[in-house]
């Protein structure tokens, strides 16, 4: 089992920037891919960042693609989302996932095996 849990949510205006985190624990870290997802109220999970086990390889969403950069520090167990320009649209609940290491990137939420509770992002105009 991995446990995940998310920090750094909160309140930020339209332009700002945030920092998510997703703290792992229970299995070793680097031999797992890790994701980021989002869903906002109304809608489905989307997919948003990943980042291969080492951290070299990284895909991003169309919709975030130069503002959002995923990375990972193995030895803190611990893979970051910096969130900058941020826009009312990104507001959502924000969920980081983790699947045993591959070496494709996957996008989609059925190819993670585990999950974070979420942490609230709210972006006002």
């Amino acid at each position: 089992q991995v446990q995940l849990v998310e920090s750094g949510g909160g309140l930020v205006q339209a332009g700002g920037s945030l920092r998510l985190s997703c703290a792992a624990s229970g299995r070793t870290f680097s031999n797992y891919n890790m994701g980021w997802f989002r869903q906002a109220p109304g809608k489905g999970r989307e997919f948003v960042a990943a980042v291969n086990w080492s951290g070299a390889n990284t895909y991003y969403a169309d919709s975030v693609k130069g503002r959002f950069t995923i990375a990972r520090v193995n030895a803190k167990n611990t893979v970051y989302l910096q969130m900058n320009s941020l826009k009312p649209e990104d507001t959502a609940v924000y969920y980081c996932a983790a699947r045993l290491y591959s070496g494709v990137l996957y996008t989609t939420q059925a190819s993670y095996d585990y999950w974070g509770q979420g942490t609230q992002v709210t972006v006002s105009s």
